[in-house]
């Protein structure tokens, strides 16, 4: 299997369909020299699109394998967040409380330790990570406006902004920039349906930006049910495998996601590439709307009124 690329938004950066997501990063405890394998396992089955964020403390680690082989970096889109202080985090953390901080001074400390810790010159994307109450749009824009200009930014986008909060920030940074914000990141599974309702990927659809979807596996509740509504979404994921002639349901979860017409990018959380191989079969399987309605009838316990 290999993954199919897409255009992140139809000025934006071209990406894979699949992400390869590396918040889990440090608990894998990989060497440099095994991450450098795995993250080269990834490219060769077109998986070129990464995802970090500062508060992961994924970078360093990241930027210690791509220092092994530097000419890498050119065949990958690397995706960062900025916005989260977490207390006792160090010099980019916050003093005794968690808080966000989308001040301008703030998101270019952040990008400036990234590409530090990357061991790179740029990034492809950047992201706020969270949404900021103090957020004031023009700050932000201006940060952005700077970092493009300088070349370590190539594109910005946002994640958990809810429809008003993209709006707003999309406005400021279309006076710059003509892409605008090229992707909003947001929760979505079988599991987890909000963003079905929220109006954000109607909105992405609206602006013809790809939202990139996180912990699509609801972070093992569909693979290991430990609930009722789990068990039952399980099942009818395991009934349209079964149909579509396949043994497991992972692919089907991705499929499921990937059937919404907003052109979604999922992203990997596995440090297995068995498991990247095996969720690679959804770019290839077609649900239908019944089995497509089935696993939403599953999660909500009930049919469509």
């Amino acid at each position: 299997m290999h993954s199919s690329r897409t255009q992140m938004s139809p000025e934006g950066p071209e990406v894979s369909r699949f992400i390869a997501g590396f918040w889990r990063l440090n608990s894998w405890q990989m060497r440099a020299q095994a991450l450098l394998t795995f993250i080269e396992q990834y490219r060769d089955l077109g998986i070129t699109t990464i995802d970090h964020a500062m508060v992961y403390r994924s970078e360093s680690p990241f930027g210690d394998a791509l220092a092994l082989q530097p000419s890498l970096r050119e065949q990958l889109e690397i995706v960062s967040k900025c916005g989260i202080k977490p207390a006792g985090f160090g010099e980019l953390g916050a003093k005794s409380v968690n808080h966000y901080d989308s001040s301008k001074e703030a998101i270019i400390t952040s990008v400036e330790a990234s590409l530090k810790n990357l061991r790179t010159d740029y990034l492809d994307v950047l992201l706020i990570h969270r949404p900021d109450y103090l957020m004031d749009p023009e700050a932000v824009a201006s940060a952005f406006q700077d970092l493009r200009a300088s070349g370590k930014v190539r594109y910005f986008g946002v994640s958990n902004f809810s429809v008003n909060q993209f709006e707003l920030l999309q406005q400021y940074v279309k006076s710059f920039a003509p892409e605008g914000l090229v992707t909003n990141q947001v929760e979505l599974s079988p599991y987890h349906l909000q963003a079905l309702d929220s109006g954000q990927l109607e909105q992405c659809l609206r602006h013809r930006v790809s939202p990139m979807l996180w912990s699509c596996l609801a972070g093992g509740r569909l693979l290991n049910p430990e609930s009722n509504k789990g068990q039952l979404i399980k099942k009818a994921l395991q009934l349209v495998a079964e149909e579509l002639g396949i043994e497991d349901i992972e692919p089907v979860i991705y499929a499921w996601v990937l059937t919404l017409p907003c052109n979604a990018l999922p992203l990997l959380g596995t440090s297995k590439i068995d498991r990247v191989k095996t969720a690679l079969q959804a770019d290839a399987l077609t649900l239908d709307r019944e089995q497509w309605y089935r696993i939403w009838e599953a999660s909500t316990g009930h049919s469509v009124p």
